[in-house]
């Protein structure tokens, strides 16, 4: 799916668990630092946040089996808007009866929808992948 990654492991992990394995094992040169936060003022919970790009970022969080939406332990990654992109996003909702303003909306709306659909995909696909990789090593999937 665009956007999202699930990866099912063989078992449960906290952000906190999830968190003190990426600390030990992710490799920060070649994929970035994390960070463990609210990725805007308005969320409710914390997530792992790595950089994609200037206007989306990817979250990483985990989601144990027998809880009301996961039948399975799951580990998501997912791309989300940064907080500047999310002010962005909401200056170009603002409705507008200028033909004008509504062209540039109209363009400006685009290219976040390609940012999302291209270099931050392809970021999240990496992050993906090397999230397999790292959680194979250790027999977790």
């Amino acid at each position: 799916m665009i956007g999202r990654q699930v990866i099912l492991p063989n078992c449960s992990f906290t952000l906190k668990e999830l968190e003190m394995f990426m600390g030990e094992k992710w490799d920060k040169e070649t994929y970035n630092a994390f960070v463990v936060g609210h990725p805007t003022p308005a969320s409710i919970e914390e997530y792992i946040m790595l950089p994609a790009t200037q206007r989306f970022m990817v979250i990483v969080y985990p989601r144990s089996a027998g809880s009301l939406f996961s039948r399975k332990n799951k580990i998501i990654l997912s791309v989300c808007q940064t907080p500047d992109g999310a002010k962005e996003w909401f200056t170009t909702s603002i409705p507008s009866h200028s033909i004008f303003f509504g062209a540039w909306k109209i363009s400006t709306t685009m290219s976040i929808e390609k940012e999302r659909k291209g270099p931050a995909e392809k970021a999240l696909q990496k992050y993906a992948i090397y999230f397999r990789e790292l959680l194979k090593q250790e027999d977790y999937l």
